[in-house]
């Protein structure tokens, strides 16, 4: 019960923390969407994607790697408050109660995942108004996906804001691991074209699978043109992403004292 009430308690702080503070929650989710439409407007017209019908636009394939984006920009402002409840006292308040580490990592990262999922289910709801499908099946796939991958990329900025001690380090090294995990996932151009060295490292690159089950979710009948990963495949690849986050973050919070 201790656990449980453990985990509740932190979870539902970090998700109303977030949706309290104005800045944060427009600064997550109008970035991504303002580059989706800028981006995907000025490079409409010069995409296209061998083998795929030529009634796909550049707004529409990019509209998956931009849900990605989403889930990302919500990490990186979610986790940062690893940082300011250290400052404020509070991370040793709750380090030296009867919560076990466990509960503290669960409470933390399922807080800001339901942050980063609740960010992107707000902007997969106009797919439509984009020219794409979005049925029953498709929106529980994409679904599904955004909360593997924001559960993912959450634990990795966890294990990153509890190891350092600055707002300001921590944007840096976020955006040295994840803005680039993004670019190289498909997200920006298909995996079907680019060079073989890159095709190695965009099928490295666990972010690449949210991308390809989005991308199956959104524009099955495009999906295998554009290099995307089987969808099994991408969910098998997401789960392990999320739970390996997982357990770095209890591993790394288990390990070092933040007293």
């Amino acid at each position: 019960m201790s656990f449980a009430l453990a985990v509740r308690t932190l979870w539902e702080r970090e998700v109303a923390r977030f949706y309290r503070d104005k800045a944060r929650l427009i600064g997550a989710l109008t970035p991504p969407i303002v580059f989706w439409f800028v981006i995907g407007s000025g490079l409409g017209d010069a995409f296209s994607v061998p083998g795929a019908d030529a009634g796909l636009s550049y707004l529409q394939y990019f509209y998956s790697g931009t849900l990605m984006l989403i889930v990302l920009f919500t990490s990186v402002f979610s986790t940062i408050s690893v940082i300011e409840d250290r400052h404020e006292g509070f991370l040793q308040a709750v380090l030296v109660s009867p919560a076990p580490r466990l509960a503290v990592v669960l409470g933390k990262v399922l807080g800001a995942s339901t942050v980063g999922l609740l960010q992107g289910l707000t902007f997969l709801v106009l797919a439509p108004a984009a020219g794409l499908p979005l049925d029953v099946s498709s929106f529980m796939t994409a679904a599904a996906a955004l909360a593997l991958g924001s559960i993912g990329l959450t634990g990795l900025g966890f294990c990153l804001a509890w190891l350092l001690d600055s707002t300001q380090g921590f944007h840096a090294v976020m955006n040295l691991f994840l803005i680039p995990m993004w670019m190289l996932s498909g997200a920006l151009f298909p995996k079907a074209s680019a060079p073989g060295w890159l095709k190695l490292v965009i099928a490295a690159n666990p972010v690449t699978y949210g991308v390809s089950a989005l991308q199956h979710a959104l524009l099955p009948a495009h999906a295998v043109a554009t290099g995307a990963a089987p969808l099994d495949c991408s969910f098998a690849a997401l789960g392990l992403f999320a739970a390996g986050s997982l357990a770095a973050s209890v591993l790394v919070a288990s390990r070092r004292s933040n007293g």
